[in-house]
């Protein structure tokens, strides 16, 4: 299985240059890098302990950009959370399918695409932030709309290949055994995700996970 995504960490080395530098200076970004590092810098503020709301403020000065200079890039802040959660989706809904194309066992095929999503998060601490919900709360409604979108489909895609399994197996009632075990897996996923998120990433989301996997995803 291909390993989880994360999006790359913002620089940490000299401040970058204000978007309007003179060409004199260091080159310009190519067009879209400066949207990647206003994402890359937003997700790691989102890392820091107790930092579920950033501010546009905080985030030009950590670029060394005015705000301005943001809102050239992106019309609003929820438009940058959009681009997390943009990120989000495409790197784990590829992985997931991958998955339900090449596993052929649905129980198993499940349990990977859990194991998938927690790895994810523990590799992308800032992201859960976004994917709990706690980022969001203080932003458009339509963010938080979106993220519970994401988890629903991921749901869906867990009990189809579940519903397969329990065909395979003879179950009288495999739709709705499919419902049952996939509900279950993703109320595992997100509660792991909760605690790591309000535990300050000490708690990791993948602690004894194929022990857990086993007992539900069985």
């Amino acid at each position: 299985m291909a390993d989880t995504p994360d999006l790359p960490p913002a620089d940490s080395g000299a401040s970058p240059v204000p978007a309007d530098a003179p060409a004199s200076g260091r080159k310009r970004p190519k067009p879209g890098e400066r949207r990647i590092q206003i994402l890359q810098a937003l997700a790691a503020m989102l890392q820091e302990p107790g930092a579920e709301r950033v501010t546009t403020a905080a985030l030009a000065a950590r670029l060394g950009l005015s705000e301005a200079a943001l809102y050239r890039h992106f019309a609003s802040k929820a438009q940058m959370y959009e681009g997390l959660i943009e990120f989000i989706e495409s790197s784990l809904f590829g992985l997931v399918q991958q998955i339900a194309d090449r596993e052929p066992d649905g129980t198993r095929a499940a349990a990977r695409m859990v194991a998938v999503l927690l790895q994810f998060g523990e590799r992308n601490p800032g992201m859960v932030r976004v994917m709990v919900g706690d980022a969001l709360v203080t932003e458009h409604a339509r963010l938080l709309v979106r993220m519970n979108q994401f988890f629903d489909r991921l749901e869906s895609q867990c009990r189809q290949v579940l519903r397969a399994a329990a065909e395979a197996a003879g179950s009288p009632t495999p739709t709705v055994d499919a419902q049952l075990r996939a509900a279950a897996l993703i109320a595992l996923a997100q509660g792991r995700l909760q605690r790591f998120a309000r535990s300050d990433f000490r708690r990791l989301p993948t602690e004894q996970l194929d022990a857990t996997l086993a007992l539900i995803a069985r």
